[in-house]
C-alpha cells in the first residue's frame, strides 16, 4: 500500500461498546491496522474490515504485552507503510491512556496523526453507578487521579495530599486499588472528613459492574468482605456517593435491585 498513513488514538470508552463516539467509529471502519488494548471491549473489532491486521498490546500491572516503546514503533511504522492505523484505547486516550506520549513519538517521526476522545472511565462508570460526578447539594469540583502514587518527591506529595483533601469535592482515582489503603490514609492525614463517602467500582458500565461503598473510615474493611471487586476499578470519594442509595439505575435495570452489598 503507497501513500501517506495515518495513526488515529482513539477512545473506546469505559466498556459498553455503545459508548464509544460515532467519529471513533468511523475510524474503526476504515482502519487498515488496529492496534488494541485490554480495556478497549473487544466487541468494537468487529466494526474493522476483515482484512484489517489486529495488533493486541495489553497491559496487566505486572505484565505488559508490548512495552510502550514498541507500541510507539509499531504506530509509527504501520503508519509510514502507508496504512490507517486505530490505536483504541479503553476510557479516554489522553486520561492515563499515554496519547500524549504516543502522540509526541509520532510527530517526532512525521507521522500524521488525531486525537479522538472518548468517554472517561470516572464519568461513565460513576454514573452507571448512580453517582453523578457533580451536584449542585453534593459536589461542584471533580479532579482525576491515578492510584499509582508516586512519592518519589515528597515535598510535592503533601500539597497534592492537601488539595485533594480539602480543595475537591470529588475525586476518582483510576487503577488504585491496590493502593487503597495509602490514599483513605492520605487524605484523612491531610483533613478529610472519615465519614465522607465512598464507592469502589470494578467493570463499570458492564453488566458484571460490581460496586462497593462505605466511608473513607471503614471502606477497605468493606471491600475485603467482597470478593466481587476486580481490576479494572475506580475509587470514587466524596458526598456525591450518596446519590446512589436514589439513582442506581443501571443495576437496577439489569435486575439487581441492590447490586453489589455495600
Amino acid at each position: 500500500m503507497s501513500g501517506a498513513g495515518k495513526v488515529y488514538l482513539v477512545g473506546a470508552g469505559p466498556g459498553d461498546p455503545k459508548l464509544i463516539t460515532v467519529k471513533g467509529l468511523e475510524c474503526l471502519q476504515k482502519a487498515d491496522v488496529v492496534v488494541y488494548d485490554r480495556l478497549a471491549n473487544p466487541a468494537l473489532l468487529a466494526h474493522a474490515p476483515e482484512t484489517a491486521e489486529r495488533i493486541y498490546c495489553g497491559k496487566l500491572p505486572d505484565h505488559h504485552t508490548m512495552r510502550q516503546e514498541s507500541i510507539n514503533e509499531v504506530l509509527a511504522e504501520k503508519a509510514l507503510e502507508g496504512k490507517v492505523v486505530v490505536r483504541l484505547k479503553g476510557g479516554d486516550p489522553c486520561v492515563f491512556g499515554r496519547a500524549g506520549e504516543e502522540a509526541e513519538y509520532l510527530a517526532t517521526r512525521g507521522v500524521a496523526f488525531e486525537i479522538v476522545p472518548g468517554v472517561t472511565a470516572g464519568i461513565a462508570a460513576s454514573a452507571y453507578a448512580g453517582i453523578p460526578v457533580t451536584h449542585r447539594d453534593h459536589g461542584s469540583s471533580f479532579a482525576v487521579v491515578t492510584g499509582h502514587l508516586r512519592e518519589d518527591k515528597p515535598e510535592l506529595a503533601v500539597e497534592k495530599w492537601r488539595a485533594l483533601a480539602g480543595g475537591i469535592d470529588t475525586v476518582a482515582f483510576y487503577m488504585g486499588v491496590a493502593n487503597l489503603p495509602l490514599i483513605r490514609t492520605q487524605l484523612m492525614k491531610h483533613g478529610r472528613d472519615p465519614k465522607t463517602p465512598v464507592a469502589v467500582i470494578s467493570w463499570g458500565t458492564l453488566p458484571k459492574q460490581a460496586v462497593v461503598t462505605g466511608t473513607l473510615a471503614d471502606i477497605e474493611e468493606r471491600l475485603a468482605e467482597n470478593s466481587h471487586i476486580t481490576n479494572p476499578a475506580i475509587i470514587l470519594v466524596g458526598d456525591v456517593v450518596k446519590m446512589r442509595e436514589k439513582i442506581n439505575w443501571f443495576e437496577a435495570s439489569l435486575g439487581l435491585n441492590e447490586g453489589i452489598p455495600g
